[in-house]
């Protein structure tokens, strides 16, 4: 399966932005996780966030999501600063086995978000069923978490995430814990939800060729403490996305070798 991307780059004429950070810095304790983290996202873009362990991209995250409070600077999505965790924001997490509720079927999992939105059952389940349908789980909308695979699982997750339509996606390595063929099997369901959609995405991951892959852009966290961006690449490769066919291309290769060079502290530079 092949799949378009939208190769925006920060600053891109005619994109709304919708997320800023300004100078953010996040510490616990003495200990400073990022120091001077800015960048903007424009509308549609899906941002990569890579480094080497350690380096705060989960905390990066999370900070993003108003989930912890930013101790210096700001983090603004559209034009209201984070304070707390927005209602158009969603998040997708690695340990889907943690996430997802147990006792409630697939389809009751992913409805659940739409309560607070005040929708009535009828549609709650509707909009719950539509969204299944576009991860691929139409089937499995009357069984439990626990009856299903854990890329299955995910998928649940990931159509949780998106049956509100948010304003921003945050994605926390999510597909870390799989094998191979699932993983590969939900990055081409990640650019397919993309394309279609034009859902604003940062993406974290700690694999290099995973970030070039999906990504429009990919920004390099350098280790820490006080990690700090090191590389803001725009990704911009010819034809469709494929799993085989892309990753064999000369760009792809040479997009792959300058991000691990600046993952491993040989190239990029402070921005």
């Amino acid at each position: 399966m092949s799949h378009t991307t939208r190769p925006l780059a920060e600053g891109e004429q005619g994109t709304d932005r919708v997320l800023r950070l300004s100078a953010v810095g996040q510490h616990y304790g003495d200990h400073h996780v990022l120091h001077d983290i800015t960048l903007t996202v424009p509308a549609g873009q899906l941002l990569c966030v890579v480094g080497p362990s350690g380096c705060g991209k989960s905390t990066l995250l999370r900070t993003i999501a108003g989930l912890l409070p930013a101790h210096e600077g700001t983090v603004t999505i559209g034009d209201d600063p984070v304070d707390g965790v927005p209602d158009s924001l969603a998040v997708v997490f690695q340990d889907y086995g943690r996430s997802l509720f147990p006792w409630l079927t697939v389809r009751d999992n992913v409805a659940l978000p739409l309560r607070r939105r005040g929708l009535a059952r009828a549609e709650r389940r509707a909009e719950a069923d539509r969204i299944l349908d576009r991860v691929g789980l139409s089937g499995a909308a009357r069984r439990h978490p626990w009856q299903l695979s854990g890329g299955m699982q995910q998928r649940v997750a990931i159509a949780r995430a998106l049956v509100c339509r948010p304003t921003l996606l945050l994605m926390d390595e999510p597909f870390g814990s799989l094998d191979a063929q699932t993983r590969e099997d939900l990055e081409d369901l990640l650019l397919e939800v993309h394309r279609t959609d034009g859902t604003t995405i940062v993406f974290v991951t700690h694999d290099i060729d995973e970030s070039v892959y999906v990504g429009d852009r990919v920004v390099v966290l350098s280790p820490g403490p006080g990690s700090r961006i090191v590389l803001d690449l725009p990704v911009r490769l010819s034809g469709r996305r494929d799993q085989i066919a892309t990753r064999g291309l000369p760009e792809f290769v040479g997009l792959r070798a300058e991000v691990g060079r600046a993952v491993r502290g040989q190239g990029g530079q402070e921005i």
